[in-house]
Parts: C-alpha cells; structure tokens; sequence
C-alpha cells in the first residue's frame, strides 16, 4: 500500500510542477518597456462587457522585434493594462486596474495555443490569476483568427 502513496504523491508533486513551469509569469516592470498603443472600449463595442476601459499595450523588446518584422521570436511578452474608464465632463481618465493581460511567446510550452502563453491578473495583482488552464477558450478562441498576424490584434503606430 505504501509505493501506492508513494507513487501518487510523485505524480500529483510532478503534475504540479509541470502545471508551474507552464504558468506565464507576471511581466515585472513591463509599464517601462516600449508603448505600442493606447485605446478605449466603450459601452456598444461587442466586447465591452469583458474589456470595457483603457487599453495600453506595452511590449519587451523581442516583441519589438516582432512588431517590425510581423513574427514574433521566443522570449516576447505583450501586456495589455485594462484600467477602469472614467469620465469626468468631457475628459476620459484612467480609473482602478481591472486586469494586466498578459501574452509570452514560447514555442514550444505553448504549442496548444499558437507558441503563446496567455494569463490575466486580476486587478493588477500577480498572485490573482484570473485565465489559468482556461488559455485556449478565454483567450486563444478570440487570437486564433489572427495566425496571419503571429495571432496577435495590436500593429505598432508610428
């Protein structure tokens, strides 16, 4: 009875860790990596129920690379800061952070889903993982028409 324990407690220990290695990591510092651009979704927009608010999208420098050569290496991250949308008279300023979407290129964890790894941390924090195993339906479903585009929406302004 005991290798049986045994043998479960290392598969449930291996399982976790290999659950953890596939997890995408809070982008630290990304509000000092490189502007892509800003947007707003507002009430009537067919996605305002999930992503109404100011939209920033920053990206590290690989990503940069990505944006100028149209695919993205191993390595990219692309955060995409939602905040609250507040209006104030005839001025739109920025309210409480809602979520920091998040999208890392690694080809080969995140085969299932284009080469990209995507999470969403609720309200900013890293500890508030709000996507999860949950990649391919929340976020991937929407990015997969984009394949063309290295299945990413945003383009760099100029």
């Amino acid at each position: 009875m005991r290798p049986l324990i045994l043998a479960t407690l290392c598969v449930a220990i291996s399982t976790a860790a290999l659950a953890a290695d596939h997890e995408v990591p809070y982008p630290e510092g990304y509000r000092d990596w490189h502007h892509v651009k800003s947007m707003v979704i507002e009430e009537g927009h067919p996605l305002y129920a999930s992503f109404g608010g100011i939209h920033h999208l920053y990206a590290n420098d690989k990503a940069m690379n990505g944006y100028q050569k149209g695919v993205f290496p191993d390595g990219s991250v692309i955060v995409f800061d939602l905040l609250e949308a507040m209006h104030d008279g005839n001025a739109v300023t920025e309210g409480t952070r809602k979520v920091v979407g998040v999208m890392h290129k690694d080809s080969k964890q995140y085969r299932d889903t284009g080469g990209w790894g995507f999470e969403g941390f609720g309200g900013g924090d890293r500890s508030n993982r709000v996507v999860g195993g949950n990649a391919a339906s929340a976020c991937f479903a929407c990015h997969a028409p984009r394949k063309a585009q290295d299945y990413t929406f945003s383009k760099l302004r100029d």
